[in-house]
């Protein structure tokens, strides 16, 4: 069992560290695991191997019923449970030198976390669960996904000492039990990628401790609660069918560092309550049906590193040259087809630290701001579906360090100042002409500069009306991200 202490323990200490201060890059995490609080629960000296020590009888029966249940008949061979147990549960003595059952686990989550898995045709989730008063966190991962089932409302009598709440793409269909309101002490609810199609229930207005609240990749219908969790610190919603107005309760979740809504039926407004949120690293709320103006509260997030907006129909909106003032931390800015009009704000070049940015797919005019060329870490630009016209405001060398990445097609005018050097062969720039003798000509009678183009033909294999997808950014922005997220080390205080 030592090896397995060592796991848990060094990533639970490695972990707690890094928790969700998101290393957003150049992508966002889509894709969170939580590990169950495991061996920080054991917070006394094991005394597994003293002859005095053994499983309270009345859990060691219930692990058997529940073991069983999932397929793992073997257990009942193991005359006492905690003192020879396995990957997946974990224990912890009284003052009476009875041992209790805190966590269980199941799942083949990983090489190094091998869980008991489940039979995949016949395993389910069994009552004697009931029997286990001190249990502080329940772990299923791919566990019933060909045995659907709901998730059973008895959960709910889990009781005080739950504070781990984990069913990860088990396949779950139905509703979101009432019930599990009920377990007001819980810190992570986890039910990712399962087939849930109710509401969220507004009994969850309780669960007031929650530090990692996760229903995204369901088929959740219906509005957002008033949810105010003063300790949350992920809420993902994304991928479901919830409708209605972003609720300004929100803004009381004052520990938030992640917030994704995306890919719902949201609509109206971004509450200006969001300006609250002072330690929101991310936030998604794209690809719903969001309305009027980008609000000016998003300039008081001041610790925002992505912002991800894309897809909603802002249209005839225009950005303020202020609007993302004071964002200096963000490293991810995504816009795109938005309907956006006007100029694209010079302030956008005072962000140092900005890596991906993309506008396409807007209705945006004028030029791309010279203050683009102090943004030093840009290593993504999409202007491309816009109505820009005038020079390209980038060197020969940094063209060729964007290459694909850099994307300024299907825009009316723009062009390439010819003393910046010649940019043949770089595939990005088919298409766009250079400037004549690299100087402006006269600005005309609308108050557009009209510039002389001299275009050169796309090259092979490229086509002219690509039209960037903004909606599979994070699959392009990087590979399938692992966003590890420990809360055993949440619980040692306790």
């Amino acid at each position: 069992m030592a090896p397995a202490l060592f796991f848990f323990r060094s990533t639970l200490a490695y972990s707690i560290i890094h928790i969700l201060i998101f290393q957003i890059r150049s992508c966002y995490s889509e894709f969170t695991v939580v590990l169950p609080d495991s061996s920080a629960l054991v917070d006394e000296p094991e005394t597994g191997l003293s002859d005095h020590a053994r499983t309270d009888p009345d859990e060691q029966r219930a692990v058997y019923a529940v073991m069983g249940a999932t397929g793992n008949g073997w257990a009942t061979s193991i005359p006492d449970v905690c003192r020879g147990r396995w990957h997946g549960i974990e224990c912890k003595p009284d003052k009476d030198g009875v041992f209790h059952v805190v966590s269980l686990a199941f799942g083949a989550l990983s090489d190094d976390t091998a869980f008991p898995t489940c039979d995949p045709a016949r395993s389910s989730l069994s009552p004697a669960l009931l029997a286990l008063p001190h249990l502080r966190s329940l772990f299923f991962y791919r566990c019933f996904p060909a045995n659907p089932q709901p998730i059973p409302a008895f959960l709910g009598r889990l009781g005080a000492s739950l504070r781990s709440l984990v069913l990860r793409e088990n396949g779950h269909v139905g509703s979101v039990p009432f019930e599990l309101g009920n377990l007001t002490s819980l810190l992570v609810l986890d039910l990712h990628g399962n087939n849930l199609t109710s509401p969220i229930p507004s009994s969850f207005q309780r669960l007031t401790h929650l530090q990692l609240f996760d229903l995204s990749y369901n088929k959740l219908t219906g509005p957002i609660p008033q949810l105010k969790f003063p300790t949350l610190s992920v809420l993902d919603l994304s991928h479901n069918s919830l409708q209605g107005r972003i609720p300004a309760s929100l803004g009381r979740c004052g520990s938030l560092l992640k917030m994704d809504l995306s890919r719902n039926h949201l609509s109206g407004p971004i509450p200006d309550s969001i300006s609250n949120l002072k330690s929101l690293n991310l936030l998604d709320l794209s690809h719903n049906s969001l309305s009027g103006p980008i609000p000016n509260a998003l300039r008081g997030i001041t610790s925002l590193r992505a912002l991800i907006l894309t897809g909603n129909a802002m249209h005839s909106t225009i950005v303020p040259n202020d609007a993302f003032k004071g964002l200096k931390e963000i490293t991810t800015l995504v816009l795109s087809d938005m309907g956006l009009e006007g100029l694209i704000p010079e302030s956008l070049g005072e962000m140092p630290r900005l890596r991906v940015l993309h506008l396409d797919g807007n209705k945006f005019n004028g030029s791309i701001p010279q203050s683009f060329r102090r943004l030093e870490k840009l290593s993504e630009l999409r202007v491309d579906g816009n109505r820009l016209t005038g020079p390209i405001p980038f060197s020969k060398e940094v063209v060729w360090r964007m290459g694909e990445k850099l994307r300024v097609y299907n825009n009316s005018g723009l062009c390439f100042d010819a003393s910046s050097g010649r940019y043949e062969g770089i595939a990005s720039m088919s298409g766009i002409g250079y400037c004549n003798g690299g100087m402006e000509s006269e600005v005309g009678g609308d108050g557009v500069s009209s510039r002389s183009t001299k275009h050169l033909s796309w090259s092979s294999g490229h086509d002219p009306e690509f039209k960037s997808n903004s909606s599979g950014f994070a699959h392009r922005c990087c590979s399938l991200r692992l966003l590890v997220l420990i809360t055993g080390l949440l619980l040692s205080c306790l």
